[in-house]
């Protein structure tokens, strides 16, 4: 295939960011909208929490449906009724008004927009030179990485100062724009060597892929294996997962999952890495807004203005990286940026609840300096070595595994910021005894008298805030005793041999 002229090129790329932004902002913008949400169509926090998780669901199940249907219908066809459908399926979550109709569309919204992002990044791969591929990967990482920073941010000031309406309104414009350009600037590209569907391998890999995004979204609230809906799902998830790879291993006709992939050492590693950072990164933007509103007492506009560094500290470093890749060794570079996650959650293993603002300010940008490090130059290698004709598959799978990671690492720390509260408060009471000197005055103020039924409750309050407190700093040291993991796995990943 030929390269299109430079401008063509520049009109390509911006079209198609238009339409990656607009996705990877809406898997986030409607977060803080969920009160107002619920307000809206009298739903419980319950039924509302499915705003979120039927977009989540339906986006990771389709996903690995993009490299497929590309082959079939053609690229530019699938990113053109991509583009259409999630736009207009947009504007009709934006006109909802029950619980059932703001959920089907949110799940249509996912169905639509789950190619945009793998078939951003194989365009962007396609349309560059290979020593350019660097610079196209650190615009496709500024859309993919940042603009889930910023949903927040626009989600709320659409919110306060129009309606929540609006942040569905807003993928109009956007959405409109993106396609005119991709319908003008782009043409039609299919693989060669088309494979037959392969219904059951795409209907065990759904169903465990979905299963499993059900867990980890609902784990927390099911109060996990001790209800019966999370452990119906867990049987779904293991045995569906477990048909799936026994089906792709033994069946002689072409599976749905291209088996070529795994024989990509820099791909299957690259693919691996990207889901643990994606948890890291992921789990980090969860914990961070409970941390600043729950314990410090921030309102939600500080708590945004807190973490905005981490969207700043994102986009400038993938700036500089866009310009050092394919100068400099990319393992390198990635080794840089997951060192500096890894600093940035010594930092937070400092956090306490006398601190002020700056340690969250210095924290989120050096971590999202570090994720603009990472993502880039490991989006560059994890396709370095593969065929081009394995590309759009390769990029499904890829943004599979960062948005399961990412739900994984989101479920996980949760848990265990619950688990290690209830232990280490359980700890902290042991020592509130009347025959412990340290209880009583001068050592504990008359407030927290353990002689009053008032003076017991301020105290269980206090004791559980500083429990939640240390179990915020366990699960930052866990996280980074993970990143230290990863950087030893960088070995493993090969540069692209020039010529």
């Amino acid at each position: 295939m030929s390269l299109p002229s430079r401008t063509s090129r520049r009109l390509i790329t911006g079209s198609i960011m238009l339409a990656t932004i607009m996705d990877s902002l809406d898997s986030t913008i409607a977060n803080v909208a969920l009160p107002h949400i619920r307000g809206s169509i009298s739903a419980t926090q319950e039924q509302v929490a499915w705003v979120l998780t039927s977009f989540l669901l339906a986006m990771a199940v389709t996903t690995p449906l993009t490299g497929w249907l590309a082959g079939r219908i053609g690229r530019k066809r699938v990113f053109l009724w991509s583009i259409a459908g999630f736009t207009t399926v947009s504007v009709a979550c934006g006109l909802a008004s029950s619980l059932f109709e703001i959920v089907l569309f949110r799940t249509l919204q996912g169905v639509c927009g789950a190619a945009l992002i793998p078939l951003s990044q194989a365009v962007l791969l396609d349309i560059n030179r290979p020593e350019d591929h660097g610079r196209a990967m650190a615009i496709w990482s500024g859309g993919v990485m940042v603009a889930p920073i910023f949903g927040p941010i626009v989600g709320g000031w659409l919110t306060d100062h129009a309606s929540w309406r609006w942040i569905f309104y807003i993928n109009l414009p956007i959405g409109i724009l993106a396609f005119l350009g991709v319908l003008a600037f782009t043409t039609e590209y299919r693989v060669k060597g088309l494979r037959t569907f392969d219904f059951f391998g795409f209907c065990s890999l759904g169903l465990g892929i979905g299963a499993l995004q059900l867990i980890l979204d609902r784990g927390e609230i099911q109060d996990w294996f001790a209800s019966p809906e999370i452990c119906i799902e867990a049987t779904v998830a293991g045995l569906c997962l477990y048909l799936f790879i026994v089906h792709t291993v033994t069946t002689s006709e072409q599976s749905f999952f291209n088996r070529a992939l795994l024989r990509d050492r820099n791909f299957l590693t690259g693919t691996l890495v990207g889901g643990v950072i994606g948890l890291l990164f992921n789990a980090t933007l969860a914990l961070i807004p409970s941390l600043l509103h729950d314990l410090l007492g921030y309102p939600a506009v500080a708590t945004g203005v807190a973490m905005a560094p981490r969207g700043i500290g994102s986009l400038l470093s993938i700036i500089v990286v866009g310009r050092l890749v394919g100068h400099l060794d990319s393992r390198l570079i990635l080794a840089v940026g997951l060192s500096l996650m890894c600093l940035a959650q010594v930092s937070m293993s400092g956090f306490s609840l006398q601190m002020d603002v700056w340690p969250i300010i210095w924290s989120s940008l050096i971590q999202g300096m570090g994720v603009g490090f990472s993502f880039v130059p490991l989006s560059t290698l994890a396709f370095a070595t593969l065929d081009p004709g394995l590309r759009t598959e390769g990029a499904a799978i890829f943004t599979l595994m960062r948005t399961l990671g990412g739900s994984t690492g989101i479920a996980i720390t949760q848990a265990l910021l619950t688990r290690n509260t209830q232990a280490v408060h359980a700890m902290l009471v042991e020592h509130l005894r009347f025959d412990n000197p340290l209880a009583r005055p001068p050592f504990l103020a008359d407030s927290f008298s353990l002689s009053t039924s008032i003076g017991l409750a301020r105290l269980d309050v206090e004791v559980t805030r500083q429990a939640t407190m240390v179990a915020y700093v366990e699960n930052f040291r866990t996280m980074l005793l993970l990143g230290v993991v990863l950087i030893a796995t960088l070995p493993l990943l090969r540069r692209r041999k020039k010529g």
